[in-house]
């Protein structure tokens, strides 16, 4: 087992020998974890298809950000969201991790929020661009939230939803006070 992980599953995870194509996915079916064969349309398949394009944003934000302890701490993420996506595919890992994290955000949420602004009105999506690629991935967040509710698995569920709140104030962080207020 590689050493910077704690996880037997996850090890496994990390190690599976996979093929790009299988042609599973012509018939409209895909490989959960264990090899069962379930269909695209499934509400686990669109929760971490959700949680996946989530990450794939995350990853592109990552790129923009100059601050390595926010790189950092973003990377941090990205990994939970992969325990995230093996949980919803069958994968028997523990997520106990999700309530740590939640109070984690939070703190960030209240951190950042004592360096801006009061908020009295909503405001728009926009200003710089870290700010606007934040409030896309806020965007992103609440729908993966919404489709894991769809799959009943109510631990995440706090997680999702801090992590659209941390977004949403760190799109207003990296805004440097260009918000648009309505």
């Amino acid at each position: 087992m590689r050493k910077d992980v704690k996880n037997v599953i996850v090890a496994d995870i990390l190690s599976v020998n996979m093929r790009i194509y299988t042609r599973t996915g012509d018939q409209g079916l895909t490989s959960i974890f264990g090899g069962k064969k379930v269909s695209k349309a499934d509400d686990p398949i669109f929760a971490y298809g959700a949680i996946d394009e989530l990450s794939s944003f995350l990853g592109l934000l990552i790129n923009k950000i100059k601050s390595k302890k926010d790189k950092q701490f973003f990377i941090e993420i990205q990994k939970d969201l992969y325990q995230i996506m093996a949980y919803l595919s069958g994968a028997k890992i523990s997520l106990d991790f999700c309530q740590k994290k939640v109070l984690e955000f939070e703190k960030k949420i209240d951190n950042l929020t004592t360096k801006l602004p009061i908020l009295k009105k909503f405001i728009l999506p926009g200003g710089t661009e870290l700010s606007c690629w934040f409030h896309i991935l806020r965007t992103v967040c609440r729908r993966a939230e919404r489709l894991v509710v769809k799959t009943k698995r109510k631990l995440i569920i706090p997680y999702f939803n801090r992590l659209s709140d941390l977004f949403f104030t760190y799109a207003r962080f990296y805004n440097k006070e260009k918000e648009i207020i309505l």
